[in-house]
């Protein structure tokens, strides 16, 4: 399935709120850019984010991770940011009450009205890691899972044992 292997992320980082809208599903594979994303939107001013779930076919406790990091980042800003959460389906809705991030960003069950203005939209393109960094990037994802709901610790401690190892056997 093509949708499932070439996700788009499409954003509008001009508008207020900064829309980023997922295509596909978002995994450990394809979200560093979004990560890179986030931290460019807060430089930019910018306090505000929606993140529309509507053609979203999934996505993997990293994304999810990604977006919680991100989240709690912006909370801490002055003024403080949030993040808004729309048009998820049940499965993703699901996923992201189970690790608790309703907690910390919107989400919004109902009709949610936006516009998305195509003449200002990108689309945000997969830069390579070294096997480190990307395991460095899902070792934080998951750390900030539990940073955000202390619950997750449970669900996620072989994973990040196997990740702390494998971040610092790969160390310089």
């Amino acid at each position: 399935m093509a949708e499932a292997e070439s996700p788009v992320f499409l954003i509008d980082a001009y508008s207020e709120p900064v829309i980023l809208r997922i295509q596909g599903r978002a995994s450990f594979l394809n979200c560093a850019p979004v990560r890179d994303f986030f931290d460019r939107v807060a430089e930019m001013g910018k306090r505000s984010v929606v993140i529309d779930f509507q053609d979203c076919t999934g996505m993997d406790s990293t994304f999810l991770g990604i977006m919680a990091g991100a989240a709690l980042e912006f909370r801490k800003l002055e003024p403080p940011g949030d993040f808004t959460l729309v048009r998820l389906s049940q499965r993703n809705l699901e996923l992201v009450r189970n690790l608790g991030l309703h907690r910390i960003m919107n989400v919004e069950t109902g009709s949610f009205d936006m516009s998305f203005n195509a003449s200002n939209t990108e689309s945000l393109s997969n830069a390579s890691q070294t096997e480190r960094d990307n395991a460095a990037m899902v070792l934080k994802a998951h750390e900030c899972l539990v940073e955000a709901d202390s619950s997750n610790q449970k669900k996620f401690q072989d994973v990040l044992s196997f990740l702390r190892l494998q971040v610092d056997k790969d160390a310089p």
